[in-house]
């Protein structure tokens, strides 16, 4: 990667802050989620495992953890996958500053691509070689974590080296310590939390506040002004909560009435559309009135807008995450093993948090991400308090036959 002197270690706080607000409004056309459509359709000082245990994650065992043949030590290279605009770039949009301090910092060169534009094709572009046990050419992968949990599951995600990350096995936050579909995240780490809250244009709805489902759904006053997600894991869990029904034990059952109401109130023309994060400029301007909405484009809303306004239903809200992950065969795995722990230290983590505006998985990181952006710093979206992170909820790993079935339900509910 070309190197430049716009390394974490080169840019002040107020040149990361004006940089970052000059970009806001390049970065709403194409941020992460619009390119995202739904499956189908933190201390250094940790002593030894005992310790690790002891922050609640079981430390990944070396048995089976990765090729006998990693490059790492004599290759002083990766390659890192990721989504579109996922990631801090210079002002020139010719750099990303946190991977060039990472190269000076370890003399491992980092070929940085922006190939994920969806789940379901990038795994449809790995399987073969997956399947095969072959190399992909990636070192480290970022998707979302119900496709995660399924590469998992089919035995294509390394085990992790908790030797080569002390900084992520004690500053990831508790909020994102044990998935279902990757119990003690023996293979992976977060990149970003994402929440999905509820939306409103307070200019729209004539000063009303709207904080919960129902409102959504059967409030006559936004009659054809709502829109929910395209994400059926953001929407159903949202609508689950609202029936006071847990998205991370939901039944069949429990599922299909929640399509039934949602259904009703599209039948009653209530909603006016299914959304990507193409709602933004409707909301913007007002021709949405709320919505369900995922929190990096309400952080860049709220900037221009002070009308757009969030909340957060006391029925709770749902969290999804990106993950980093490394795939059988990869070459250099120790080196992104580096990598990964090199954006939970807290300095680096801020930086990052900064230009994304998602939930920061990175204890510790509050009062570095005040140097940059104090405004960021206590915005809930991007680092949740205690009491809000205790309201969140991730939707539960699905079996590959209830993938099918719920996603084929949601298909036909939203007329995709």
């Amino acid at each position: 990667m070309e190197q430049d002197q716009h390394g974490p270690e080169s840019l002040s706080p107020p040149q990361i802050a004006a940089m970052r607000r000059s970009l806001t409004r390049g970065r709403m056309a194409m941020t992460r989620r619009s390119l995202m459509r739904a499956g189908g359709t933190g201390l250094l000082a940790v002593g030894g495992l005992g310790t690790l245990s002891g922050c609640g994650i079981p430390a990944a065992t070396r048995a089976g953890a990765g090729p006998s043949d990693d490059h790492s030590d004599r290759e002083k290279r990766l390659s890192f996958s990721n989504w579109t605009q996922y990631i801090d770039v210079s002002d020139d949009n010719k750099h990303y500053p946190t991977l060039e301090g990472f190269e000076r910092r370890t003399g491992i060169a980092v070929k940085y691509t922006e190939d994920i534009n969806d789940n379901v094709e990038f795994f449809g572009k790995l399987k073969p070689q997956l399947a095969a046990g072959q190399d992909t050419g990636r070192d480290l992968i970022c998707v979302t974590d119900w496709m995660a949990g399924r590469m998992i599951r089919l035995g294509w995600m390394q085990q992790l080296d908790p030797a080569n990350l002390p900084h992520a096995y004690a500053n990831l936050s508790a909020q994102f310590r044990s998935p279902d579909w990757d119990p003690g995240r023996a293979h992976s780490y977060t990149w970003t939390g994402i929440p999905a809250v509820i939306a409103y244009n307070e200019k729209a709805t004539g000063g009303k506040k709207v904080d919960s489902i129902s409102q959504l759904l059967e409030d006559p006053e936004l009659k054809g002004r709502v829109a929910m997600l395209t994400e059926m894991r953001d929407t159903m869990g949202l609508t689950l909560l609202d029936m006071g029904k847990k998205p991370e034990s939901c039944t069949a059952d429990d599922f299909d009435a929640a399509i039934a109401r949602v259904q009703k109130a599209v039948d009653r023309g209530q909603i006016r559309r299914f959304t990507g994060n193409d709602y933004t400029n409707d909301l913007d301007k007002g021709d949405i009135a709320a919505c369900v909405a995922w929190a990096g484009d309400l952080i860049q809303l709220q900037a221009d807008n002070p009308a757009i306004k969030f909340a957060i239903p006391d029925s709770g809200y749902m969290i999804s995450t990106d993950n980093l992950l490394v795939p059988s065969g990869a070459r250099h795995k120790k080196n992104a093993e580096r990598l990964i722990d090199y954006f939970y230290e807290p300095e680096v983590a801020a930086r990052l948090a900064a230009w994304i505006n998602y939930v920061c998985p990175v204890e510790g990181v509050r009062e570095e991400l005040a140097k940059i952006d104090p405004d960021l710093a206590e915005n809930p979206l991007i680092l949740p308090t205690g009491e809000m992170a205790a309201t969140s909820h991730a939707f539960r790993s699905l079996s590959s036959k209830e993938e099918t079935a719920f996603e084929d339900k949601f298909a036909k509910l939203i007329g995709a």
